[in-house]
């Protein structure tokens, strides 16, 4: 045994313990995961450090006749309220993975996770206090961790909710999102607005850097449960009505034979609505009005929902 282990051997055991402690926490960038909502041990360092995938906080909109740098079958978030309409290209989500921004004069955080598929827009208000969102540098089951800046409290983007630090337990209101193609969105919303490349960060918005991943099965962090019903990477439309969980698998939807129909669930009549050359799926309300299900890949939703009801289409 070399003298250096030795000496650590012989270290106080306060050292000893403010060191583990140390490297514990830098596990979790400087985190605090004291009474966290979910096992502590099931969240993972994503690799990059707290805010080393950067946040856009000063977002530039531009006309969409000015965005020459997207083509039509490129997919985006949209964002439509209170007569705003906006569009967040994936291509650049995949590097930054949120936005905070204004629509419809209210603060929100358009949030993105490359490794589910997931986007998720939210009112970027809690307990009566506007809030700014940072990347964690954390997941638990495989989906980003979002941070608020005011406390430092840790969400999760597929549970909505604050699961650890003093927001710990609150949740935020999800705004509906489309997850479609630019030339989609235009054509529902040809005044659009849409995200600008010019960031102030440098980055190939060109370059996709999570490519053949949605083809791969495998995935790679661990996540709670798994299941084979479809491929892990099979996109569903997921909702969430009264705490109860259903899945609309892109599979099953695409055996309709129609753009829409009807459905219930939870005691709500729903219109169903699959576009499959633009892969768009939405739930709307009996009176028209959108529901923020959440558009990404089947392991993710199934992770966070294993009770979760599936849509079979007819045989």
């Amino acid at each position: 045994m070399t003298a250096f282990k030795m000496r650590n051997l012989r270290l106080p055991a306060l050292l000893l313990t403010t060191t583990l402690v140390a490297a514990y926490e830098g596990q979790h960038n400087g985190f605090d995961l004291t009474g966290s909502l979910v096992p502590a041990e099931q969240i993972h360092p994503g690799g990059p450090s707290r805010d080393g995938i950067p946040a856009i906080d000063r977002p530039q909109l531009i006309p969409a006749k000015r965005a020459d740098f997207i083509e039509p079958e490129d997919r985006v978030l949209g964002l439509a309220r209170a007569g705003d309409a906006k569009a967040y290209p994936i291509a650049i989500m995949n590097w930054h993975e949120i936005v905070n921004d204004r629509l419809g004069g209210e603060r929100v955080a358009v949030t993105y996770c490359p490794l589910c598929g997931t986007g998720v827009a939210f009112a970027a208000k809690a307990r009566g206090r506007e809030l700014s969102f940072g990347v964690s540098g954390l997941l638990y089951n495989s989906d980003v961790l979002l941070y608020d800046r005011q406390t430092e409290s840790l969400w999760s983007q597929i549970k909505r909710q604050a699961i650890s630090g003093p927001m710990r337990g609150e949740k935020l209101e999800v705004v509906p999102l489309t997850q479609t193609t630019w030339r989609a969105w235009q054509e529902e919303h040809p005044d659009t607005l849409v995200l600008s490349d010019d960031t102030g960060h440098d980055r190939d918005y060109g370059r996709d850097p999570y490519a053949g991943y949605a083809a791969e099965r495998g995935l790679y962090f661990p996540v709670a449960a798994k299941s084979r019903r479809y491929h892990p990477k099979e996109r569903v439309l997921g909702l969430d009505i009264g705490g109860r969980f259903k899945a609309y698998p892109f599979a099953e939807l695409s055996r309709m034979g129609a753009e829409e129909f009807n459905d219930s669930f939870a005691g709500r009549a729903l219109r169903i609505h699959f576009d499959l050359a633009n892969k768009t799926a939405r739930a709307f309300e009996a009176d028209g009005n959108q529901l923020p299900g959440i558009v990404g890949f089947w392991f993710a939703w199934y992770a966070f929902h294993p009770d979760t009801e599936v849509f079979s289409a007819k045989p």
